[in-house]
């Protein structure tokens, strides 16, 4: 049985973190920074990697582990030297004034600005300098069996990827088959799209891992990577253009209509870009931890490649976000007796993935 698409969503970010670039290595002064499940309302990526200069993105560290929305940001990047009204001292936001004020109060509870009070108006001033942190955004859409039906709704997706611009990079991250020419370079995919082929040397989705092997144990092999076709830079700096709607069966019934479609402004594309920089940092591509039962007896982690990954004890594989839940007809909480041992009292094993994993992805936050 091969392994389910999250487990290979998983496998992928472990080795983007490791590997990327998949041909030659980012420069000293460089890191990247890699999420999954992230994107805007109209679109979300399965793998998300920001490449970051390594000191910026040590000082934005002093913001907090919290990702700085929209208005945290237009607060924080425009405060002030010197004391102001915030009023004065803020661009028009755009938008009511009293949602600025709350985002002010908000970011002075976050330590990100100082206030005080001058009579009736509220004065603000920077505490830190907001650092230019992000570079590049690479966008990978996870299809590890790329069959024909999978490879049409895909290419609709990249298309419109492509239109927007949003990302530096797109790829197609999929399954090796092992044959001399790869069947993801038959599909109709746009050609600005670079296809990645995993070859994980097994068959049965384990990556090299042996199921019975010790939780704690190393386990040989890992994902090897092959750049099947390379990318084209998209213009992220240049006006996109979202697809809003799109003739279908324009062979078969003659659906000759036009599209929908709009444009979206250099800027816009700049504040989005940041937005999701900011949420990736907030959350990694280990966040899956806070929607799964790790309380789950069944439950554990598995080491693979230095990193570990979810696996079932009752399936005897990874299991998927979905299915890992109260809902799963395997589901069974730890004992009692698992959750306290210790003093003080810090809960049984699931406690203790969690821990991991969130002490591996503030690793990853601070270069």
């Amino acid at each position: 049985m091969s392994e389910p698409e999250f487990t290979f969503e998983l496998r992928v970010c472990q080795w983007a973190e490791r590997e990327w670039p998949p041909e030659g290595t980012l420069s000293d002064d460089r890191v990247a920074l890699v999420a999954r499940q992230l994107g805007v309302r109209e679109r979300r990526w399965d793998t998300l990697i920001v490449e970051c200069d390594a000191d910026a993105l040590a000082a934005r560290a002093v913001f907090g582990d919290e990702r700085l929305d929209s208005d945290l940001l237009h607060v924080v990047r425009n405060a002030p030297d010197e004391w102001a009204y915030y009023r004065d001292a803020l661009p028009d936001p755009g938008y009511p004034w009293r949602y600025v004020r709350e985002a002010v109060h908000d970011a002075a509870d976050r330590d990100a600005v100082e206030t005080r009070r001058a009579g009736n108006r509220i004065e603000i001033r920077r505490r830190w300098h907001y650092p230019d942190w992000v570079e590049r955004i690479v966008a990978v859409e996870n299809k590890p069996d790329l069959d024909a039906a999978a490879a049409d709704a895909l290419a609709d997706q990249i298309e419109r990827d492509v239109a927007l611009g949003l990302a530096d990079e797109v790829w197609v991250a999929t399954r090796a088959t092992g044959d001399r020419i790869e069947p993801a370079l038959f599909e109709d995919l746009p050609v600005e799209a670079g296809i990645l082929a995993f070859d994980d040397g097994a068959a049965d989705g384990g990556g090299g891992t042996d199921p019975d092997a010790a939780p704690g144990a190393a386990q040989e092999g890992g994902e090897r990577a092959s750049v099947v076709w390379r990318p084209s830079a998209l213009a992220v700096d240049e006006p996109g253009t979202r697809i809003r709607e799109r003739p279908e069966g324009a062979t078969a019934t003659g659906d000759r209509s036009a599209a929908r479609f709009e444009y979206v402004d250099p800027e816009w594309k700049r504040g989005k870009r940041l937005e999701i920089a900011e949420r990736a940092y907030e959350r990694g591509w280990r966040a899956y931890a806070d929607t799964m039962r790790t309380d789950c007896r069944h439950f554990r982690l598995r080491r693979h490649d230095g990193d570990v990954l979810p696996w079932c004890g009752a399936k005897r594989r990874g299991p998927t976000g979905r299915e890992c839940s109260g809902s799963c007809p395997e589901f069974a909480p730890e004992p009692p007796a698992w959750r306290t041992r210790g003093w003080p009292i810090e809960g049984g094993p699931g406690k203790g993935f969690e821990r991991l994993l969130a002490r591996r992805r503030e690793r990853v936050r601070r270069p």
